[in-house]
C-alpha cells in the first residue's frame, strides 16, 4: 500500500519558508495572496492492510516525521 503523508507548519506558528514564498509570488505580480505554507510531502510503499497501517503510520508522524509542537501532519493509505 502506498502512504501519502503531508506535514505543514501549524497556522499560528510563523512560516519563514512560507514569508519567502509569499513575498516572491507578490513581487512577481501574483495578487490576492493571504498566506503560504511550506511543508513536506512524503511518500511510504508499505505491506499490511489500513486497520494494521493506520496506528503504525499515525505513531511515525507523531514521533519521527514531524514535530507535533509546531507541526500538523496528515495522510492517507492508498
Amino acid at each position: 500500500m502506498k502512504v501519502k503523508i503531508t506535514v505543514t507548519p501549524k497556522k499560528a506558528v510563523f512560516d519563514p519558508q512560507g514569508k519567502a514564498v509569499q513575498n516572491a509570488l507578490e513581487h512577481m505580480g501574483y495578487q490576492g495572496i493571504e498566506a503560504v505554507h511550506v511543508g513536506r510531502y512524503i511518500e511510504i510503499d508499505m505491506d499490511g492492510d489500513r486497520e494494521t497501517l493506520r496506528p503504525q503510520v499515525d505513531e511515525a508522524c507523531h514521533r519521527f516525521l514531524s514535530n507535533p509542537v509546531i507541526e500538523d501532519y496528515s495522510f492517507e493509505i492508498e
